[in-house]
This record gives structure tokens, C-alpha cells and sequence, in this order.
């Protein structure tokens, strides 16, 4: 019974939190609505290139003309005066030119993702036109197809996207809502006036964790629901492997706020701490986008940082309806992050 009452106390003093309320609940959404729906199509920009408008078009401008049409590749004819102030801007990605007896491409160095791949088509293209203008049989291509890793469903960002909020939901969750509420306490001696009542200390610590994994569970309700309905986004996997995945990955980060709550005495200075653990874990861990691109000690570095293997599993589940078969190394990663984090925490945990 007094558990009980310790669970409700936490639930009100949150509920009277609106900015608390609006981060947990309504920020994720926005973020998965509005990114879902931005790049609904699967993230990637639409190819283009500028083509400058050579003086005298020939049979072999047409003909590459027709290829660049027939790769799907967005062609914009501009004459050399708007071509060069347009790359100027550095609003274009590749621009071709007539160059002599041939072509000349130029990549913009900031834009190489779309750059690049705007290239492969332009070559394939110059292939394609040199065979029609021979008379020769074309090149062949080869077939693709666009898919996620298990051949579950097309690639769509916000699928990609949303087991990659719930993680940033858990790492939110520990840092910011069990660290700050700890820290805070002691700063304004709650913990000292607690101390000498009544409530035993696992009714208190208890408490406050029955209430961060009620918040979670809400919180991927609600995620899930919004990415059902918005973008048809279901759990491919077991539902229960999604649920352990889930519970591993809450209390590693909520091990993680105890223990770093133990290193500040004020707010201002957990926010310092808390931060520096933060935002590396959302911008390498694949919440977003991945670092496949990345160096290699990078990837490497990152693989072994608690929140990159937990969205790999629980992408794995959700997204491809893989199992846990062959995600053991990394949830044993994550299992000892927060073994190591709850050793410390309660190594560091102290009343005043």
C-alpha cells in the first residue's frame, strides 16, 4: 500500500511538470510526424543535374539528353550564365557541360551524397547514348530493388526512424527525468527530510522507477500508434522480444541517471554532465541517420556505446522481424553498461 502511494505521488508531481509532459509525449510525435512526412519516401533526395545548354546541340547531345530522361534523372537545361550563378550559390549538386569533343561534370563538395550518386546515372547515361549513336546494343542493367534488411517491407524513413525515438525516449528518460528529478532533490534537501521519515529508501527508489517505466511504456504506445496510423509502420518481430529489448534498454539508462546524479550537486551542473553523455549517444548512435559513411575507428568506437547496439536489436525486431539470436554481443553490451552504471550509482548514492 505504501508503494502504491509513493507510485501516485511521483504520477502527480509529474503530471504538475506541462514542460515535462510536452518533451515525454508530444515531442517525439512531432519529430516522427514531421520527418516521417517530410522524407516519406525514404530519405534520399531526388537526383538531379544542371545541364548547361551547349551553343550548338548535335545528334550526340540529344542522345545524351534522351539517356539522362530515361535514368529517371531530373534534368534542368540552363544557359551558362544562370548554370555558373546557380554553382555559385552552391545550390547545385552536379552540373555537365559541354567540354570540348565532350562532356565535363562537376561535383559540388558539399552536396557529394546526392552528388555522387547523381554522377553514377550521368555516366551510365553517357554509356547508354555512345550504344544508340553506334547502333549497338545498349548495356545492360542490372535489376534493383529497394528493401529493409529482413525483406520485410520497402525502406521508409519513419520505420527507420521510430525504434530510433523510443531509444532516444529511454536515454531521455534516464538522464533527464531520473538524473535532474535525483539531483534536484538533493539540492533542495528533500532527500535530508526524507531521510529521517518513515519511508524506507527501496519504497522511494522503487517508486520512482515503477513510475519511469509506466512513462515508457506510454511513451512507445503512443509512438506506435501515431507511426500506425500516420505511415501504416508495424512490429514485425515478437512483440515479446521487442518487450525485452525494451526493458533492457530502460533500465541500463535509467542506471545511467542514478549513477551520473551522483557526480553533481546542483541542476546546473548535472545539465553540464548529463549533456556530455547525451548528446554523443543521439548523434552516433544511429537515431537518425547511420554512419556507414564514417570512419572506421569511428564505427567501431560507436558499436561499443550502449545505444547503438540497442537500436540495432530493436530495429532488427520491430523493422525486420528478426530475433535475438544474433544480437547477443550487443545486448550483453548493453546489459553491461548497466550493470556497470547501477555498481556506480549505488556506490555514489548518498541522502545529503
Amino acid at each position: 500500500m505504501i508503494l502504491w502511494r509513493q507510485f501516485a505521488m511521483e504520477w502527480r508531481l509529474y503530471g504538475r511538470d506541462r514542460v515535462a509532459m510536452f518533451w515525454t509525449f508530444a515531442f517525439p510525435v512531432i519529430l516522427l510526424v514531421g520527418f516521417g512526412t517530410i522524407f516519406r519516401d525514404g530519405g534520399s533526395p531526388k537526383l538531379s543535374v544542371v545541364r548547361v545548354q551547349a551553343p550548338a546541340p548535335s545528334l550526340r547531345d540529344a542522345a545524351l539528353d534522351q539517356a539522362l530522361v530515361d535514368l529517371h534523372l531530373k534534368v534542368q537545361a540552363l544557359p551558362k550564365s544562370e548554370a555558373e550563378a546557380r554553382w555559385a550559390r552552391g545550390e547545385t549538386a552536379a552540373q555537365l557541360e559541354t567540354d570540348g569533343a565532350g562532356y565535363r561534370l562537376r561535383l559540388n563538395s558539399y552536396l557529394m551524397a546526392q552528388a555522387g550518386a547523381s554522377a553514377g546515372l550521368v555516366n551510365q547515361a553517357w554509356l547508354m547514348a555512345q550504344a544508340r549513336l553506334n547502333g549497338a546494343p545498349e548495356p545492360g542493367r542490372i535489376p534493383m530493388t529497394v528493401e529493409s534488411p529482413g525483406r520485410k517491407r520497402s525502406a521508409n524513413y519513419a520505420s527507420f526512424l521510430l525504434p530510433g525515438l523510443l531509444g532516444l525516449n529511454l536515454v531521455s528518460m534516464g538522464l533527464f527525468s531520473v538524473g535532474m528529478v535525483n539531483v534536484s532533490y538533493r539540492e533542495k534537501g528533500k532527500f535530508r527530510r526524507l531521510a529521517v521519515t518513515p519511508l524506507p529508501k527501496w519504497v522511494f527508489l522503487l517508486g520512482q522507477v515503477l513510475h519511469r517505466l509506466t512513462v515508457t511504456v506510454i511513451q512507445a504506445a503512443i509512438l506506435l500508434l501515431v507511426g500506425s496510423l500516420a505511415f501504416g509502420i508495424q512490429n514485425q518481430g515478437s512483440f515479446l522480444d521487442l518487450l525485452v529489448i525494451m526493458t533492457l534498454g530502460t533500465g541500463c539508462f535509467m542506471a545511467f541517471g542514478f549513477a551520473l546524479s551522483g557526480f553533481a550537486d546542483t541542476s546546473e551542473g548535472y545539465a553540464a554532465i548529463s549533456n556530455l553523455v547525451f548528446f554523443p549517444l543521439m548523434l552516433l548512435s544511429g537515431v537518425y541517420f547511420t554512419l556507414d559513411a564514417a570512419p572506421a575507428w569511428l564505427q567501431h568506437a560507436v558499436a561499443i556505446m550502449p545505444l547503438a547496439p540497442f537500436l540495432r536489436a530493436l530495429r532488427a525486431v520491430f523493422n525486420d522481424g528478426g530475433s535475438l539470436a544474433g544480437h547477443g554481443a550487443g545486448l550483453a553490451i548493453v546489459a553491461a553498461w548497466g550493470l556497470a552504471a547501477f555498481a556506480l550509482a549505488v556506490k555514489r548514492f548518498r541522502w545529503a
